[in-house]
């Protein structure tokens, strides 16, 4: 068991909002097809994940990873800043 990989998830979204302390409301989007006419539907989620230090700002492009529940809305964590 020495090997430290974790089965937590990892999404990329953009930021949405930045307004409270240390937590960011990232949007995924994702595409799914209708179950009957076969449509390509675009599905987006707000996630609320924690920003320790305040570095996403809002339209930064994100990763975030799955982690222990923070508070009532908050299981996601900051990974990366990615543009």
């Amino acid at each position: 068991m020495s090997t430290n990989e974790s089965n937590a998830r990892e999404l990329v979204g953009k930021v949405v909002s930045d307004k409270m302390e240390k937590t960011i409301v990232v949007m995924i989007e994702r595409s799914v097809k209708h179950p009957k006419y076969g449509k390509i539907i675009k599905r987006r989620t707000k996630l609320s994940a924690h920003d320790e230090n305040g570095n996403a700002k809002m339209g930064d492009l994100v990763k975030i990873r799955e982690s222990r529940p923070i508070s009532k809305t908050k299981s996601w964590m900051l990974v990366e800043v990615i543009s």
